[in-house]
């Protein structure tokens, strides 16, 4: 790791490595994920690394394909933060996924939000499926009748 190196550098590293350890250090205690299949979002760090853990599962061929960076005001005060885009590519379940991963981080640069965005509208249900799937057997979220 390099002193420029910033936490969605290490996020990136660790999901194309498949390393859920590495994550856990890049969240606040607060963090929230905003998932394009679920209104409310997923929200503390142990949930959000359970969440990562059924993705790391779920995506087939996962690969971020670009990123930009900017700033968001973020802040109470209107102070921005920074703020990075990730463009990715995938398949679940044989449906070809588009996305990006909005991530915004926290002064102390920890990752405090996190939005999904994916497309075309049936990968968006293939992914809902599979992931709720994973939630269900990991005991993150109760089967449904």
């Amino acid at each position: 790791m390099t002193a420029t190196e910033t936490a969605v550098d290490r996020f990136r590293t660790a999901v194309e490595e498949r390393d859920l350890g590495a994550m856990e250090g890049l969240f606040t205690e607060d963090i929230r994920v905003y998932s394009p299949v679920k209104f409310r979002p997923f929200e503390g760090r142990p949930l959000v690394l359970g969440l990562f853990n059924v993705l790391l599962r779920t995506f087939e061929d996962f690969r971020y394909v670009g990123r930009l960076d900017g700033a968001a005001q973020t802040l109470a005060d209107g102070a921005e933060t920074p703020a990075a885009v990730l463009l990715f590519r995938a398949t679940v379940n044989g449906r070809e996924i588009n996305g990006i991963d909005l991530i915004h981080l926290d002064p102390a640069g920890l990752i405090r939000e996190f939005t999904v965005m994916v497309r075309p509208q049936s990968a968006v249900h293939a992914l809902g499926e599979a992931v709720l799937a994973g939630l269900v057997a990991d005991g993150l979220a109760p089967a449904q009748p």
